[in-house]
């Protein structure tokens, strides 16, 4: 490669006003001068700064007039500094100049710096950032924490309680428990905004879309962020907002093989491709499978094909996912082969430690996913691989491709990054966004207020959603509820239908009392009540349900092979475990606490379930324990810390900011002598005490 023939076709690029092609021409260069670990020539520093990509600017042989361009596009990020690239810069101006805005850009764009910046600069009150994701919310949380957790309040549960300054970081449920206690929001930002939308996400969009409207009414200012948008409807929810689309800014440069064209449909030659890509293991790959079977397909080609690794990090995590899950289990088995897996459904822990084990030198060469990987985390790779141009059962389409090949690359570290298509990608499509009212949240809109953003048939039915309800609780009654916000479902159908059901028949709730016994074998008749009047999506029979829910209130007795055990009875071995234990914590405990506050009003206002939804929401783990796992604890290390009488889990008064404090005030050092704690179990503590101190971890 000839540097100065490049730089001259990139200087062409850039006369002829090619910006994008520029761009792309130039990282390519910069990913072969970066590998060779050679100095840039001058000219290669000007053109850097024609393109916008500041950062990428050497200092060592830089004029003073690049010099002054690193100087003035650093900014303070909170503990440290970083140079902006160009259109970082423009929208952190926009945003300190208190415009309300919504932005579009590439997945490698560097969002992170700006909000960071922000921070720092202005120094808010009470900042509320809605994240998609559990495992999304402890990544930002982790960063946070380490440059703002001297002067913020970090929250990222429902029951923590708030400082003089504070930072919230949760998904869009959680925010319903602070819209009594935040009168106002300084900042208020939405991650993955285009998930209020039903196109791209019917099953969040409805909750989505009832934390937008709530907590705007108290916020000063609004940052919404998304990839892949072209075009955004004015609606209820992005009124007054500046749109900044900023596709075509890239900071990574995506080389894109459509292998897809010469093996067609030939599922042989796709498994010897994929094998082809991953086999030499010289590079990161994620691999998009695109749904659970799919997972299962690739995992059996990879242990089928793929030899065993002798590598120390690998070697101690199977031998603990065979400890404390199952010998037997899929995963336990791709470890030892450099392989792991990433979805929605596994304990929050188990996914947070594989992605450290990714990203680390001598841990995992691949993992495979399913759309969870772009929803989860902001980790990249130098390879992406498409293996199924699906989502789940449906036909991917261009917008959540485009959000999965943006995985591909990061600055500094791949400036490349490489895109094997092994099925055919969705075609182009133009990305306007339009975010409406859905149906199930219309019992909570004000009809009136927004009757220009609703059909003729919605504000009907809000009429009569009122009127029922009204008419069963008395206005009076209906009126706290509404106004309090402790009816946590999105669904207004259900909570209709369970007060006309506590109404009609009084008689059938009347025993709800026996949900608070210690006896499981009490709780069948009501699990099973309100279990039917929410039949849809649970995905198994209602008896294994309840079976489930039963040999889990045994969670922290017992091991979790022991349960599993007791489950195969059930048909249900550890991933069916991982998808029942998120249903019943999430869904089955939201069902129950709306009907926990409609029947103190319809049938019995001496009757509180509360403590067996404490108890179900933590998967009748101890509070703290159950939190702890969103911070990269696991539940087993906590029972072995526990036992160890380091610390008394059991203890009601120890909620999560306590024990916090207390992992703190005993320190790493001291808690991994512990002598039941495995080398595995030291490592995941370690990462774990990396996400509550500001200062970094000695190995």
């Amino acid at each position: 490669m000839d540097v100065f023939d490049v730089c001259q076709e990139v200087n062409e690029l850039i006369f002829s006003g090619d910006q994008v092609s520029a761009r792309n021409k130039l990282i390519a260069l910069l990913a072969e001068l970066s590998a060779e670990k050679a100095e840039y020539p001058e000219v290669l520093n000007y053109q850097i700064r024609e393109t916008g990509l500041y950062p990428y600017l050497q200092t060592d042989h830089a004029s003073w007039q690049q010099k002054f361009i690193i100087e003035a596009f650093k900014v303070d990020v909170g503990r440290a500094h970083a140079t902006l690239h160009r259109e970082q810069s423009l929208v952190l101006s926009h945003l300190l100049e208190g415009t309300d805005i919504a932005v579009s850009a590439p997945t490698s764009f560097g969002k992170s710096f700006i909000i960071d910046a922000f921070i720092a600069a202005k120094e808010p009150e009470n900042v509320v950032l809605i994240v998609p994701t559990i495992a999304l919310m402890d990544e930002t949380r982790r960063r946070v924490f380490k440059k703002f957790s001297d002067k913020y309040n970090i929250i990222t549960t429902s029951d923590m309680p708030l400082g003089k300054r504070n930072i919230l970081i949760f998904p869009q449920e959680r925010a319903f428990g602070y819209l009594n206690k935040l009168s106002t929001i300084d900042l208020l930002i939405v991650d993955e905004f285009y998930k209020a939308s039903a196109v791209h996400d019917k099953d969040r969009s409805p909750s989505l879309v009832k934390a937008i409207l709530k907590l705007s009414k108290i916020a000063k200012q609004r940052y919404f962020l998304a990839p892949n948008i072209k075009r955004l409807e004015e609606s209820v929810f992005t009124r007054g907002m500046k749109f900044i689309e900023l596709l075509d800014f890239n900071t990574v440069f995506l080389e894109i093989f459509e292998i897809y064209k010469h093996i067609g449909k030939d599922e042989a030659k796709k498994s010897e491709e994929l094998l082809k890509i991953i086999s030499p293991r010289t590079s990161k790959s994620l691999i998009y499978a695109g749904s659970y079977p799919q997972i299962d397909k690739v995992a059996n080609l990879v242990v089928g094909n793929l030899g065993v690794l002798d590598r120390p990090l690998l070697n101690h995590f199977s031998r603990w996912l065979a400890d404390n899950y199952d010998p037997n289990w899929q995963l336990t088995n791709l470890v030892r082969r450099g392989v792991g897996v990433h979805n929605g459904r596994m304990h929050r822990s188990l996914s947070q430690i594989q992605v450290k084990i990714f990203e680390s030198k001598h841990g995992f060469d691949s993992i495979i996913s399913t759309s969870s990987i772009i929803e989860g985390v902001n980790t990249s790779a130098e390879n992406v691989i498409i293996w199924r141009s699906k989502v789940g059962s449906s036909n991917l389409k261009n917008f959540m491709y485009k959000n999965i090949i943006g995985r591909g690359g990061r600055m500094f570290k791949h400036f490349v990054g490489k895109i094997y298509l092994l099925e055919a990608p969705p075609k182009d499509e133009d990305a306007q966004l339009q975010i409406d009212f859905p149906d199930t949240i219309l019992g909570d809109i004000d009809e009136e207020l927004h009757r220009e953003s609703l059909t003729h048939e919605q504000v009907q039915k809000i009429v009569e959603y009122k009127s029922t309800m009204g008419n069963i609780l008395g206005p009076d009654e209906f009126a706290r509820l509404s106004k309090s916000n402790v009816l946590q479902n999105s669904d207004s159908d259900f909570i209709m239908r369970v007060a006309e059901n506590m109404k009609a028949q009084p008689e059938e709730w009347r025993g709800l009392a026996y949900l608070n016994s210690d006896n499981p074998d009490h709780w069948d008749r009501l699990l099973y009540l309100i279990i039917n009047l929410s039949p849809a999506g649970w995905d198994v029979k209602f008896s294994k349900l309840v079976s489930f829910v039963k040999i889990l209130s045994r969670n922290w007795r017992r091991e979790i092979p022991d349960l599993l055990l007791e489950l195969d009875d059930e048909g249900i071995d550890v991933e069916l475990f991982f998808q029942l234990e998120r249903t019943v914590t999430f869904k089955l405990t939201t069902l129950l606490s709306d009907a926990n506050e409609l029947h103190k009003v319809i049938v019995d206002p001496n009757v509180d379930v509360s403590p067996f939804i404490a108890r179900l929401g933590h998967a009748f783990l101890p509070g703290a324990v159950y939190q702890l796992e969103e911070y990269g604890l696991p539940r087993m290390i906590s029972r072995k810390i526990h036992r160890s009488g380091a610390m008394n889990f059991n203890d009601p008064s120890l909620d999560l900011p306590t024990a916090i404090k207390a992992f703190q005030s005993i320190g790493l050092e001291t808690i991994s002598k512990i002598p039941s704690l495995s080398r595995f179990d030291v490592y995941v503590l370690k990462f774990f005490y990396e996400g509550i101190t500001q200062d970094p971890i000695k190995s």
